[in-house]
């Protein structure tokens, strides 16, 4: 299998195997106008088997999502054919407007327009809650 080099853009790495499919919808990569590769069951030497994610564009990536996501995964910044930063997304202590609460008596679901707001209750079990009813979002 043969994938391009990217000139400039991101590399994400260190994917839990199966997870690339799930940060590609997260992302919104299939609103992109550019080449984005995918790439699931990667041999790795440290996890085994890994997604990478490729995307030649540069653009604003939301780490905070990929820190909710998956805080092991690394954003490796390319800039003319050459790495220029290694990024390790660190799981943020509130969301906003990413994860939706799934409680139906939650006032997010009746009252249109308010913002989605998810705080980081226990990072060992990495829990979140809604900020409104404070129900456990994952």
């Amino acid at each position: 299998m043969y994938i391009d080099s990217i000139k400039n853009g991101y590399v994400i790495d260190h994917i839990k195997a199966g997870q690339s499919m799930e940060i590609y919808k997260y992302l919104k990569l299939n609103e992109l106008d550019c080449q984005v590769a995918i790439i699931q069951n990667a041999k790795s030497n440290k996890m085994g088997k890994k997604d990478i994610i490729k995307i030649d564009k540069e653009l604003k990536l939301d780490l905070d999502i990929l820190g909710y996501l998956d805080s092991n995964i690394t954003v490796n910044v390319i800039k003319d054919d050459k790495l220029v930063e290694k990024i390790h997304p660190e799981m943020p202590e509130k969301l906003v407007n990413i994860v939706p609460c799934k409680n139906p008596r939650c006032i997010t679901s009746v009252e249109r327009g308010l913002d989605q707001i998810c705080v980081l209750t226990d990072r060992e079990n990495r829990v979140y809650r809604c900020k409104y009813c404070e129900s456990r979002i994952n």
